[in-house]
């Protein structure tokens, strides 16, 4: 045990996070089990330490963080390692890696029910279920989903602001007054390709190559995110990769699933399920019309955020969707989104239908919602499109 206090204490020590993420405030830590999941990249570690850091501090042995890939735990039990925790006076267990752990689940729910006076957060693969799948923690965990860095966290980190988010209300109802308010600090405008390029995921920091680094989580993604979780032989990682490439080359696009069953040699149930892994698993999106959802074939596939298509196929890259791409990404946390009516490419909320452009040079249609590029400051219903970057 005195190990894992001083591996957390160094950690806490060492830690750089230089952007305070929005989730810290979202989330209720009264909770006495709380989930949190992630794609592979987006700081989930980091998260962890940084909550551990501004809530206790490097030294308070009350609070704890452990990975539980670690080979000590091949032989001691999770329950036997929170009860011996409690027993010197902790109070918050961090969980890193929960998924490596077998029986993960039902070992957190014995914490729960017969340590009361113990708080466990936990962080897991974006993949994983934990209330839909898991009837162990059923009623017991409220989850919570981190994100990659929205464009404010990047804007802020790059220019050296603190603006704030704003909900998609304040955006629709008031988006001229909050782009004049920002452009008068900051010019969005001039970080904005930076951030599509390589801003959502925090590791951009570090002094690697960028792409390669993605590629290779990308990589870790299917090979331990989408196969271990959902189970799925190793020999069929070829067939999940070889459907990634086929999706990434043509998204956003509507899906030919009789054509990518022939290209990657299986049934059309399995490619349908192989796209809803790759959605899981924040490599892809889909967009349904307002009433359908999976196991139906969406109308539309995107890739999850514009970072990955610029790993994918880096001098491919169409810019127009790159920008429906950061559009669906960026309001996708707390809006609806669906496929929009004629000459829409989204309808957010069941009620806006948005155009996404480069520019205005063609007739303004009132009955759209127009998210521009290349515009600062927008006007009735034409919205700067950086500005949905500001929603979390």
């Amino acid at each position: 045990m005195e190990s894992f206090f001083k591996t957390h204490k160094y950690l806490v020590e060492h830690l750089h996070a230089p952007v305070r993420r929005g989730l810290m405030d979202e989330i209720n830590w009264d909770d006495r089990l709380i989930g949190i999941k992630g794609s592979r990249g987006v700081g989930k570690t980091t998260f962890l330490l940084d909550y551990a850091r501004e809530y206790f501090g490097a030294d308070n042995k009350k609070c704890l963080y452990v990975n539980l890939n670690h080979f000590y735990f091949a032989k001691r039990t999770l329950v036997d390692f929170a009860s011996e925790f409690r027993v010197k006076g902790g109070k918050v267990l961090l969980i890193d890696q929960v998924f490596k752990y077998p029986d993960w689940s039902k070992e957190l729910r014995y914490c729960y029910d017969n340590f009361t006076d113990l708080k466990i957060v936990f962080f897991g693969s974006s993949v994983m279920r934990l209330k839909e799948e898991n009837s162990d923690l059923s009623g017991k965990v409220v989850s919570y989903h981190l994100r990659g860095f929205s464009f404010r966290e990047f804007l802020n980190l790059m220019s050296g602001n603190d603006f704030r988010p704003y909900t998609f209300k304040e955006v629709m109802q008031n988006h001229e007054a909050i782009a004049r308010k920002i452009c008068s600090t900051a010019k969005p405008l001039a970080y904005f390709q930076d951030y599509l390029h390589h801003g959502f995921y925090p590791f951009f920091l570090e002094k690697r190559n960028f792409s390669e680094n993605l590629l290779k989580t990308m990589n870790m993604m299917l090979e331990v995110d989408v196969l271990y979780i959902k189970q799925i032989e190793q020999s069929y990682l070829p067939k999940l990769r070889k459907l990634l490439y086929l999706l990434a080359m043509s998204a956003p696009c509507t899906p030919n699933v009789s054509q990518l069953s022939k290209e990657i040699e299986a049934s059309r149930a399995t490619v349908m399920n192989y796209i809803k892994y790759l959605a899981d698993a924040r490599l892809m999106s889909m967009l349904y019309p307002v009433g359908e959802a999976f196991p139906k074939k969406p109308s539309t596939v995107y890739m999850y955020n514009p970072n990955l298509m610029y790993s994918i196929r880096p001098s491919e890259v169409n810019p127009q969707s790159v920008r429906e791409v950061f559009f669906y990404n960026q309001l996708m946390k707390d809006n609806t989104l669906n496929e929009g009516m004629k000459n829409a490419h989204f309808l957010v909320n069941g009620t806006f239908n948005f155009r996404i452009k480069e520019s205005m040079k063609m007739k303004n249609n009132s009955n759209l919602y127009y998210a521009v590029d290349k515009v600062e400051v927008g006007e009735g219903n034409i919205i700067p499109l950086w500005l949905f970057g500001f929603l979390y």
